[in-house]
């Protein structure tokens, strides 16, 4: 496992990151500050889908609820998959459950507060707390 698997994994709540390569936390970021609405659109899109518990428990102060790879292609359909796979540098095969270990940990810590923030930037937001990550900080909860 290499430095940045062992960020990620912070970054995700602690979950293996291996295989995920370097673009994985970015690629996340990239896809969620992309959504109408952001964090608040995901969480939205999720309940209409019916899994609104789902992203709700992510931005929520208790543990995280997981979410299977074909929940997310409910909520994100197939082309924004694809896309995220080829922006993380995975194959598409894996870019759905890659993106079910990681969202919910990179949603979670970009919520601190229990509560979505209005007007964040996303990737701004993001690639701080990547950083200090990186820098030894500590992040959010």
């Amino acid at each position: 496992m290499n430095l940045f698997d062992d960020l990620l994994g912070r970054l995700t709540g602690g979950g293996a990151a291996g295989g995920a390569g370097q673009g994985l936390a970015a690629s996340v970021l990239e896809l969620l500050s992309n959504r109408q609405g952001g964090i608040a659109g995901l969480v939205e899109s999720f309940q209409q889908n019916g899994l609104g518990e789902i992203a709700s428990s992510w931005v929520g102060r208790g543990g995280n609820l997981p979410v299977s790879p074909e929940q997310l292609r409910q909520v994100f359909g197939n082309d924004q998959i694809q896309a995220f796979a080829q922006s993380a540098g995975i194959v598409p095969e894996a870019a759905g459950s890659q993106l079910a270990e990681a969202l919910p940990g990179i949603v979670d810590r970009l919520t601190p507060d229990g509560e979505v923030p209005q007007g964040m930037d996303l990737m701004s937001t993001g690639m701080q707390l990547l950083q200090g990550l990186f820098s030894g900080g500590k992040a959010g909860s």
